[in-house]
């Protein structure tokens, strides 16, 4: 009875280790083949996931990226095109007034002196972004050096935004007076020409100039109150 019974027991679990050998470990190469194929795209999934989640954030995001450069590097950037930009607008305004002002200036040399004042006007295009490069540049505060991390310290996130700041009213700044630059320069250049023409025509023509000069003043003022939300974290020693 008991040789029976131990019989019995031996072939049941005889049985059950077999299906769970079949069940778990493929019995011959092409089952573990096709066992592979199957689920190798949800392992390369899993092996690329881990790899990424090691890397660096700069490594994996262009956020990070942008938000790792150093904050006093957007000022200077801001500086930088609040200024020359600025510079540009004059400098196209003067060309388009005086190419005009001299060609005019041949068949009527009494246009000569008078339109200078157009030539003032753009040339205050620039002076407007130099004024505002200089008060950008008297907000910028020396600090420790910036290193990002993805935990932030409170002054790195206050230079972090401080940087940004300046470098939108860089921006603000210096289209505000390239458009302004334009304007002028090309009311300017119509001033010249209707002059000599019609001298009753420069009065008319001034207006309009004095009303595009103002463009660049609204660009100053937006500035300017841009910048007072600069603060940048003063030398932790």
């Amino acid at each position: 009875f008991w040789l029976k019974k131990a019989s019995a027991a031996k072939h049941l679990y005889t049985t059950r280790e077999s299906r769970h050998s079949q069940r778990t470990f493929p019995g011959n190469m092409a089952e573990i083949v096709e066992l592979a194929a199957k689920h190798s795209h949800t392992l390369t999934k899993v092996a690329v996931a881990k790899a990424v989640a090691e890397l660096p954030c700069v490594e994996t995001s262009y956020v990070c990226v942008f938000q790792s450069i150093s904050p006093y590097m957007w000022s200077y950037m801001g500086i930088a095109f609040a200024l020359g930009i600025s510079v540009i607008g004059a400098a196209w305004g003067i060309f388009l007034t005086g190419s005009s002002i001299v060609g005019g200036g041949i068949k009527a040399p009494r246009i000569s002196s008078k339109n200078l004042v157009s030539i003032i006007f753009c040339e205050a295009v620039a002076i407007y972004g130099v004024i505002m490069a200089i008060i950008m540049a008297n907000k910028i505060e020396g600090s420790l050096e910036f290193t990002y991390s993805e935990k932030l310290e409170p002054w790195q996130a206050n230079a972090m935004v401080a940087g940004w700041c300046m470098f939108a009213v860089g921006l603000s700044v210096g289209f505000s007076n390239l458009v302004c630059g334009i304007c002028v320069g090309v009311s300017g250049s119509g001033c010249a020409l209707a002059d000599a023409q019609r001298p009753e025509m420069f009065v008319k023509m001034l207006i309009v100039e004095i009303f595009g000069s103002a463009l660049g003043l609204f660009g100053i003022i937006v500035g300017i109150i841009q910048a007072n939300g600069a603060v940048f974290p003063k030398h932790l020693g």
